[in-house]
């Protein structure tokens, strides 16, 4: 590989020849070898379109001239679109600031604006990363930023639609299933009846909840930490600068959830309860996709010696030595990526309590973890969805019998002959291997046609005056 010699105030560095970084990125390089975590392209395009609001603000406040404006546009529109990729490769696991992250992109684009200009970046600088890219910057005030419209972009992009989709399917699944009636569960033991529809409804409305709560995250996460510089006073930012820099934002990425300036700077450098907010509305959809996705797995459990309420599609082959066995693989890998997030958000937690004075020092990890909590939710919906929701069937024959055989139906008798009564039938039927009807009639409580007439499952589904 070719390399030049590229300096900073640290000294001299060995570079790339091919690539647009400079001497800051390649210390991180070098000097944090470790994992394989690199920092998420989302912050990278974050930083890109914050980059370009910024360049275009400080020029209409006379601060940057027209032509090193345009390049500076030009570069950060084509890390946008991904052209430039391979140009950022820093780790996660780096200065907690971010700074180094937001100098490599200050390097890439001011090397290729200076290309676009007719320079020869490796030569001559004709725009600089510090005085033109980050002009009225600082890496503390640039990195949440950054982290903050990545969230709220892919919130939109990913999230919101995975919910949707898996909530208008089971929507169209309960109302399908509205009427078939069948046994209860509480303490995993028999319990009075329902409809597999007000089943599934449970998690429509679960899945309701998670975008009012992800809604609800957004007012913390549109107010941006732009223009409080180092320590939150602005220093070296002109006054006007973070709520334009938000305004040309909003007409850049034409989000639903309109940025804006953080009413304070120091509130925004130095705690990132907004990303716990957040975090916290990720863990609780992974705890509720958990439970969704065990009832499925426990409901098609079988096909002969579990529950077996349930059909769902047989996707792949279940076992390397029993042959036709098939598992239910979509809920087993949504229950994984539950667990995942549910880490992810202790790492967020705890990471957010780390604000110590002016300034937060563990933002990369907090948005590493809160960015892949989203990806991780928003494929496993969709994949949950397309591959196992869709195709859930009822078994209505061991539904039925489930409901026949249930002790549970005596509890439809205690309005007519009271609790110790209906008790003393279930227990008695229970031991002796018998039906309620039978110990009804036998214990002389109930002829057979008011036990008929008073045990009707399709009635027990809902309140009656």
């Amino acid at each position: 590989m070719n390399y030049r010699i590229e300096k900073d105030t640290m000294g001299e560095m060995q570079v790339p020849n091919d690539k647009y970084w400079a001497a800051q990125t390649q210390r991180s390089v070098e000097n944090f070898p470790i994992g394989n975590e690199k920092m998420p392209k989302e912050v990278v395009e974050g930083f890109a379109y914050l980059k370009k609001a910024c360049a275009i603000v400080n020029n209409k406040l006379e601060r940057l001239d027209n032509t090193k404006c345009d390049a500076i546009k030009q570069a950060c529109d084509e890390v946008i679109e991904g052209k430039l990729e391979g140009n950022f490769p820093l780790v996660v696991w780096q200065t907690g600031s971010g700074t180094q992250s937001n100098m490599n992109m200050n390097e890439v684009v001011a090397n290729r604006a200076s290309e676009i200009l007719g320079k020869d970046f490796r030569k001559e600088k004709a725009v600089h990363p510090n005085d033109d890219v980050n002009k009225g910057q600082s890496s503390n005030d640039t990195y949440p930023t950054a982290m903050r419209i990545a969230f709220v972009l892919e919130l939109q992009k990913q999230l919101i639609p995975a919910i949707n989709k898996l909530k208008t399917t089971f929507e169209k699944k309960s109302e399908e299933f509205k009427d078939i009636v069948k046994i209860g569960r509480t303490h995993l033991q028999d319990a009075t009846p329902l409809t597999l529809g007000q089943e599934l409804s449970a998690y429509v409305d679960m899945l309701d909840k998670a975008l009012l709560q992800v809604d609800d995250s957004m007012k913390y996460l549109v107010e941006l930490a732009i223009g409080g510089t180092a320590v939150g006073t602005g220093l070296n930012s002109h006054p006007d600068f973070s709520p334009m820099v938000c305004e040309v934002l909003n007409e850049q990425t034409n989000t639903k959830y309109s940025f804006k300036s953080h009413p304070n700077k120091f509130h925004a450098l130095t705690a990132h309860d907004g990303e716990v907010v957040l975090s916290g509305a990720l863990n609780a959809l992974a705890s509720n996709l958990m439970k969704i996705a065990n009832d499925i797995r426990w409901l098609a459990s079988g096909p002969r010696c579990g529950i077996g309420e349930l059909n769902i599609p047989e996707n792949e082959p279940g076992s390397s030595i029993m042959p036709g066995k098939v598992n239910p693989t979509q809920s087993e890998a949504m229950t994984m990526v539950a667990v995942q997030v549910m880490g992810n958000h202790t790492t967020v937690s705890v990471a957010a309590s780390q604000g110590n004075f002016e300034l937060n020092v563990f933002k990369p990890v907090i948005a590493y973890n809160i960015l892949q909590a989203i990806k991780l939710l928003s494929d496993t919906m969709l994949a949950f969805n397309d591959k196992c929701a869709v195709g859930i069937e009822a078994n209505k024959e061991n539904i039925n019998k489930y409901l026949n055989d249930s002790l549970m139906l005596v509890t439809a008798l205690n309005p007519y002959i009271g609790y110790e009564n209906a008790a003393k039938i279930a227990k008695t039927a229970h031991k002796n291997g018998t039906t309620l009807k039978e110990e009804a009639i036998k214990l002389g409580l109930l002829s057979e046609e008011e036990f008929d007439k008073y045990v009707k499952p399709e009635e027990m589904t809902y309140p009656k005056k």
